[in-house]
């Protein structure tokens, strides 16, 4: 079967899937190696950040949750400046003063990140608005989990958005599991998408494991909400790989779920995919991963070199 994208997409979308999951394995040695902060990873969910990021424009903007890295390093966000940030350093991307939960990067159109549940679809309507009001023909893209989707604010965000013809992308990570809680328990139904014809917004639940899939089927919704200037809800089914927060164990989880899930990595398909259409050999693969590895380490390294912020200016730029 010929490749459905052009080889330079289907590369580039494993490059930054790489860089994503290398960027969080840093953290979990981290972690391993002694305190450090708390930090939300989502392995076993890049696709889903890779495929959905890669369709948006420069003009678009973006509101995230607090498995925010691998919409940030999409974005094209510098490890090093983000790993700061979660370090408390004064060279992260808000000096220090976000930490993990909270990044914001103006320059990237990435407006927030919120670690309030729901948090990100409660402004996104805003952020929206401004968009329209402002002119042009950029969209917002609201990331946000199945658990978040189980709260109020998401019909409200949904209900508004469709009333004022708002043009937002609304992307549902269902990963299965709301911090502790499998989905089962929270929701009558699997999917999430079903929810939005009630609000006469189209919808799509997409296989979040195939970057390929995502990244076609965001290109199509980034699309239509662009032109219709209406909202558009993509629901990317994955798996998160790891505990709620590190270090979290998954205890809890059904090991064979697990291991169902691990089966169909999103890193593992697209490299399988590559090498049986020759569109990568393993030493061009090996090479990659061992440049990306660099990378990190280097980006670990200007970290942990950064000084910690001035306490004189504890309290400057928190406030507009």
């Amino acid at each position: 079967m010929p490749p459905a994208l052009p080889l330079s997409t289907s590369r580039l979308l494993l490059e930054r899937m790489l860089l994503i999951r290398a960027y969080e394995e840093k953290i979990i040695a981290f972690h391993e190696a002694g305190p450090f902060p708390h930090v939300c990873t989502s392995v076993g969910q890049e696709a889903a950040a890779a495929g959905v990021v890669s369709a948006l424009a420069p003009q678009d903007q973006i509101l995230t949750n607090h498995r925010s890295a691998g919409h940030l390093l999409a974005r094209g966000a510098d490890p090093g400046r983000m790993l700061a940030e979660v370090m408390g350093r004064s060279t992260g991307y808000c000096k220090g003063k976000s930490g993990t939960l909270h990044i914001s990067a103006k320059e990237l159109g990435v407006i927030l990140t919120s670690t309030i549940v729901g948090g990100e679809l409660s402004l996104a309507t805003g952020a929206a608005l401004s968009r329209e009001m402002l002119g042009g023909d950029g969209i917002v893209a609201c990331f946000f989990g199945d658990g978040a989707a189980c709260e109020g604010i998401f019909h409200e965000s949904l209900n508004l958005a469709s009333i004022w013809n708002l043009p937002v992308l609304y992307v549902c990570e269902n990963n299965q599991w709301q911090a502790y809680v499998h989905r089962k328990e929270t929701m009558v139904g699997d999917h999430i998408a079903p929810r939005a014809a009630g609000y006469g917004i189209e919808a799509l639940t997409v296989d979040g494991n195939d970057v390929e899939a995502v990244f076609e089927a965001a290109t199509a919704a980034v699309a239509q909400v662009r032109a219709t200037r209406r909202p558009f809800l993509l629901e990317a089914t994955t798996y998160r790989q790891r505990g709620h927060m590190e270090p979290h164990d998954q205890s809890y989880v059904d090991p064979a779920e697990i291991a169902e899930w691990r089966a169909k990595d999103p890193i593992d398909r697209q490299k399988a995919r590559l090498l049986a259409q020759g569109g990568l050999e393993e030493a061009d693969l090996a090479r990659l991963e061992a440049r990306i590895r660099r990378d990190i380490d280097e980006a670990a390294d200007f970290a942990a070199a950064s000084p910690f912020p001035d306490p004189a200016e504890l309290a400057t730029e928190v406030y507009a």
